[in-house]
């Protein structure tokens, strides 16, 4: 019995010498963990609360704007803005507002409400939607320089199509025609094929003169000019070569009358050498005589 006390002495020593070496950290580390934990769940309830509150302004700025009262959803947005501006429903709101104050003609207003979107919002796609809009209004205001910087900030690819589609639109009112249609292509290059829009860029690139094409070959400098046809030989007679560039074919006959063969003698082009292809005639002319 009195070994059984010894060991249990030992072992109760090493746990006071490990818990002395280590129990501030494990205490230290279970107060964080706790503390944090509480945060997080403070947190919550706290943005849960807020969110509720913004709610009833988002709600009232939506009902004023289904009655046409801008007056009414211009308070109720300034009141959501100052109480709630961190919540998800503030720039919800301003993208409301700012459509009905461009409809009842409040262009400064407008812009303001989108400004303060691209300005403090932390929504990425919110504040793409928000360049959008401002630089449609830009463009209305004949602000052509303005509503392009708008567009020049970074967007993400699925904004790709729309954007170029609107920069198209401005670079035509802003009678940039050649960099409208480079636009317009960027932006059905952007669009799926599936999408109805698509048609709708492709009806605006058409009207500026179309797509240019890109395999497009420049004709050859050297290539000889179009020539008449000569006149058809009688039978069993050898058509005369064609006549060089410039040099007018010799007249049809007439009446039955064998034609004129008065052609001035020219030389038969040299044969190219073995493997060296004959150069071209242009479109419809028949290949010189070897």
């Amino acid at each position: 019995m009195a070994v059984y006390d010894l060991e249990e002495q030992e072992q109760l020593e090493d746990l006071k010498a490990w818990w002395k070496q280590w129990g501030n950290t494990i205490a230290g580390v279970v107060i964080a963990v706790c503390a944090g934990v509480i945060a997080v769940q403070g947190w919550r309830w706290w943005t849960g609360q807020q969110a509720e509150k913004a709610s009833v302004f988002y709600n009232a700025v939506s009902d004023a704007v289904r009655s046409n009262d801008t007056a009414k959803a211009k308070d109720a947005m300034a009141q959501l803005a100052d109480k709630y501006g961190g919540t998800p429903y503030a720039p919800r709101a301003s993208l409301i507002v700012a459509a009905t104050l461009f409809d009842a003609g409040d262009k400064a207003g407008a812009k303001a409400q989108l400004q303060s979107v691209i300005d403090r919002d932390s929504e990425d796609e919110l504040k793409q939607i928000a360049r959008l809009r401002l630089a449609a209004i830009q463009l209305d205001d004949k602000q052509y320089d303005d509503a392009l910087r708008t567009l020049d900030a970074k967007h993400d690819d699925a904004f790709a199509g729309i954007y170029a589609d609107m920069r198209g639109d401005i670079l035509v009112a802003a009678g940039r025609n050649a960099e409208a249609r480079a636009a317009y292509q960027t932006a059905l290059a952007r669009f799926d094929a599936r999408s109805p829009y698509r048609n709708f860029v492709q009806v605006k690139l058409d009207t500026q003169g179309g797509a240019v094409a890109a395999g497009a070959a420049a004709a050859p400098a050297n290539a000889p000019a179009a020539t008449a046809a000569p006149a058809n030989a009688s039978g069993g007679t050898a058509a005369p070569p064609s006549a060089p560039s410039g040099t007018a074919a010799p007249a049809k006959a007439t009446d039955g009358t064998a034609a004129s063969t008065t052609t001035p003698a020219t030389a038969a082009p040299p044969k190219a050498p073995s493997g060296t292809a004959a150069p071209s005639g242009p479109p419809g002319q028949a290949a010189p005589p070897k």
